[in-house]
């Protein structure tokens, strides 16, 4: 039985020509990027290659504003606490949204127990943020905005233009989380005018265990991590220059046929959709009905529960989600749902289906086939 992966908002698999751009800094090129010997130029010129390309996939922007960290969490974390941290004798207002994922969430339950204040913004029921409820949010101390580009549950895709326009009318800095949004949107920073922006190597057919951080001219941020002088001062630790240049090597790749494998995928998307909807009675859309990412289809499903069907599913070699999978194993409906207004119930009903670029039709034609006595089996029970 040939298996099926439809959770690629979780991680994707390392594309081919990404090891391939990889394996030579784990063997022959191993030198220290910090080190002035050819060993340590070597790699150098794979961690600022590297640079240069996720700097144009998010941009373009200059290349010296990008920060490698170690992951989408580290770099939410830098980008909010080193705000926070920096701007602190301005104010200790901090705003973000009830849907946010727990990288920014608990960074920002952290800085409130060291005295800073946090506003959290509702959604509407598709999980659009409330912008006027944002624009009264805003105060004389206020020193950061903190909105995700594209949320990773639903797929929702936020209005990021107009919150940093809304930030920066009021001389406060606006951060996006935009790990779930790199490769299935065109962003443009500089243009959008977005400060601080977080993403992350392996959503997008890269390596585990690289991230980076786009820091803007005027953001203002102290470093998370102390130690050495790597990254310009910004985040001490020798770098990964293997990993980095196996994210260099992705955002190249995923900038090169992005419009295309987009249209593709959205396509398959709609199909699953279309034959759930067509075959199982009392299954819901969750999430804006065409504001979202073209891989994402948030559903649940009538008088079940989302893990049960899980478990049937992965029995049958497909896998997919309940949600995020940082959430994995804790107790309660999805705080994005639930931001949602949505009832307990509904939302621990709740599946994710998140498509990749190597999905085909007869796979989704099969999951089409698999769900329907999956779904007729639970409710029996």
């Amino acid at each position: 039985m040939k298996k099926i992966y439809l959770d690629h908002n979780a991680t994707t698999p390392v594309h081919p020509d990404v090891l391939k751009e990889m394996l030579p800094y784990f063997s022959e090129e191993y030198g220290n990027a910090s080190s002035l010997h050819s060993f340590g130029r070597k790699a150098r010129e794979a961690v600022e290659d590297a640079r240069v390309k996720v700097a144009r996939l998010i941009g373009p922007v200059e290349p010296v504003d990008i920060v490698f960290t170690g992951s989408g969490t580290e770099s939410d974390n830098f980008a909010i606490k080193g705000a926070a941290h920096a701007l602190k004798n301005k104010g200790r207002h901090i705003i973000t949204s009830k849907i946010e994922h727990y990288a920014v969430l608990n960074t920002c339950e952290f800085l409130a127990k060291e005295g800073y204040e946090v506003t959290y913004i509702p959604v509407d029921e598709y999980g659009l943020i409330d912008i006027d409820a944002l624009k009264k949010s805003i105060r004389h101390d206020t020193i950061l905005i903190s909105i995700m580009f594209a949320n990773n549950e639903v797929g929702t895709i936020e209005s990021v233009g107009d919150i940093a326009a809304i930030a920066h009318e009021k001389g406060v800095l606006f951060h996006t989380d935009a790990v779930q949004a790199l490769g299935k949107l065109p962003i443009d920073a500089e243009e959008t005018g977005i400060d601080l922006l977080s993403v992350s190597a392996h959503k997008i057919y890269g390596p585990k265990g690289v991230g980076a951080l786009y820091v803007s001219k005027k953001a203002k941020i102290t470093p998370l991590i102390h130690g050495g002088h790597h990254e310009r001062n910004r985040r001490a630790g020798t770098e990964n220059a293997a990993g980095i240049a196996g994210f260099g090597k992705a955002c190249q790749l995923i900038s090169e046929d992005m419009e295309k494998s987009n249209k593709r995928i959205g396509v398959l998307r709609d199909r699953l959709w279309d034959g759930m909807s067509r075959n199982i009675k009392d299954v819901k859309l969750n999430g804006h009905p065409s504001k979202r990412l073209a891989n994402t289809l948030n559903v649940s499903f009538g008088r079940v529960e989302g893990e049960s069907v899980l478990f049937n599913l992965d029995l049958r070699g497909i896998a997919a989600s309940s949600g995020s999978a940082c959430t994995s194993g804790s107790v309660g409906p999805s705080h994005v749902l639930s931001a949602m207004g949505m009832d307990a119930k509904t939302a621990q009903a709740a599946v994710r289906f998140s498509l990749g670029s190597g999905n085909t039709e007869a796979e989704i034609d099969r999951v089409i086939k698999e769900l329907p006595p999956i779904i007729k089996k639970l409710r029996a029970i």
